[in-house]
């Protein structure tokens, strides 16, 4: 298995192997590929501790968001302290859930999608959603999801900080301080984010804007390579002074 390294523009924290998995977007093929190359690369680092970080965005737009988020639930990798954090499409799901009419926004940003991978509504008909159809596809749904998928959606968090990194699905907002952070920043804010040059006092690793190759900066790093359209799904290494890029074939 080929990785590319980088100098990290800041240490890990010692004795600890850290993965972060961008964006998978209904990509359940691309998860088990990418997982096999995360066992593999942890077997050869001699760190004891080993942290997986999934920055969000599970489900939407490709093709398997029921089998993606089942797996992420069932089975988790062995040997690694497991983190899910909410993606902006994970949070139109649960608005979803509490409100059908928030059924729309969700539905133009891949919804019908996830409904599709539920045995919810079929592709033929999913372009044409009227008011009756709305609250038929919420009924369903909310009769259909499984207990331990509710759990899971409601569970995931925000954020969270491994020593001189912060994971968040799509930023933060410059010049707030991490407590004053608003969870719609943290899930959706692109500008001016993306073009801040400020030093926050750790780096940043983030998905939700895609890009065409991994970004490192000395205060972010993207990592949505666009999995659900391209196949590349890729995940951060942060190990130490050196960080590494594994990324499936597309």
């Amino acid at each position: 298995m080929k990785t590319t390294t980088f100098p990290a523009p800041r240490n890990g924290p010692a004795d600890t192997v850290i993965y972060a998995v961008g964006d998978i977007h209904g990509r359940h093929d691309r998860l088990l590929r990418l997982q096999g190359m995360i066992e593999e690369d942890a077997a050869r680092r001699a760190a004891k501790r080993r942290v997986l970080v999934y920055l969000g965005d599970y489900i939407d737009r490709g093709p398997d968001s029921q089998r993606v988020l089942d797996h992420l639930i069932t089975m988790p990798l062995a040997g690694f302290e497991t983190v899910h954090l909410r993606g902006n499409h994970e949070q139109l799901m649960l608005e979803f859930m509490g409100d059908v009419d928030r059924g729309l926004p969700w539905f133009a940003n891949g919804g019908l999608k996830t409904m599709a991978s539920y045995g919810l509504i079929s592709e033929e008909t999913s372009s044409r959603v009227g008011r009756v159809a709305l609250h038929q596809m919420y009924r369903d749904l909310l009769g259909m999801l499984p207990r331990q998928h509710r759990v899971f959606l409601r569970g995931l968090r925000t954020s969270h900080r491994v020593g001189n990194y912060l994971f968040v699905h799509a930023g933060i907002r410059p010049g707030a301080t991490l407590a004053m952070q608003d969870d719609d920043d943290l899930l959706w804010i692109r500008e001016p984010f993306l073009s801040a040059n400020n030093d926050y006092g750790f780096v940043v690793v983030h998905g939700h804007t895609v890009c065409a190759e991994p970004e490192i900066r000395h205060n972010r790093i993207c990592i949505d390579t666009g999995a659900y359209e391209s196949g590349v799904l890729t995940a951060l290494v942060v190990d130490g002074a050196q960080l590494s890029i594994l990324q499936t074939p597309a």
